[in-house]
């Protein structure tokens, strides 16, 4: 009985895996119609990223650059913060408009990867503590019991229903899983460029560099 029930699946297969086949290939080669939205996701998910990491430098001047100076030992640090605010801020506007998008992967890559051994590489992957996983530590794990008697005396002391009502308490271990994902993404672009139908790079080059 067995026999007979796979030796019809068998021949089912036989005869119908390369029709199925056939119609998968189709079904994703029609889909390349929509292969802008690939770029244009993470250009537009990447934009208020750096916005956000420019602004806030170059609206924290000082401060920025005197932490740049002191705990991160960087040289010259206020033409540091000048040129990484510059270079994020005006990147954020270039990869929203997908203008000079390979051009501008470089330097933001490089930030990227400054940032990832100089700032977060000591406190390992996770950028929110957990205290299980491949990339738990010993680090993790200590903020995790931590936040765990924080939270026994919030509850025994305040209204832990309401401070939780917009979100749960976590600890930040600030590990590179940020600009390691935001490199990746920008090393992504590098490659593929900003696509096509909604980008200044896509028309320039139908206007002036089309073959």
């Amino acid at each position: 009985m067995n026999q007979d029930y796979w030796s019809v699946i068998k021949g089912f297969l036989q005869q119908h895996s390369p029709t199925c086949i056939r119609c998968v290939r189709t079904c994703c080669d029609k889909a390349q119609i929509a292969d802008f939205l690939a770029p244009l996701l993470l250009r537009l998910y990447l934009a208020p990223v750096l916005w956000m990491a420019g602004s806030q430098k170059l609206a924290n001047f000082t401060d920025t650059a005197e932490w740049f100076g002191s705990s991160l030992g960087f040289p010259m640090p206020y033409l540091m913060v000048f040129l990484v605010g510059v270079l994020e801020t005006f990147g954020a506007i270039f990869l929203l408009v997908g203008f000079a998008t390979r051009l501008f992967t470089i330097p933001l890559m490089a930030i990227m990867a400054v940032a990832a051994y100089s700032v977060h590489w000591h406190n390992g992957w996770l950028a929110i503590a957990t205290g299980s996983g491949i990339f738990t530590t010993e680090r993790t794990l200590g903020a995790i019991e931590r936040l765990d008697r924080a939270k026994e005396i919030l509850q025994n002391n305040g209204d832990y229903a309401w401070l939780t009502e917009n979100g749960s308490f976590v600890v930040l271990n600030n590990g590179i899983e940020f600009a390691a994902t935001y490199f990746i993404m920008l090393l992504v672009l590098f490659f593929i460029g900003s696509g096509r139908w909604v980008s200044v790079d896509y028309w320039l080059k139908q206007r002036f560099f089309k073959d």
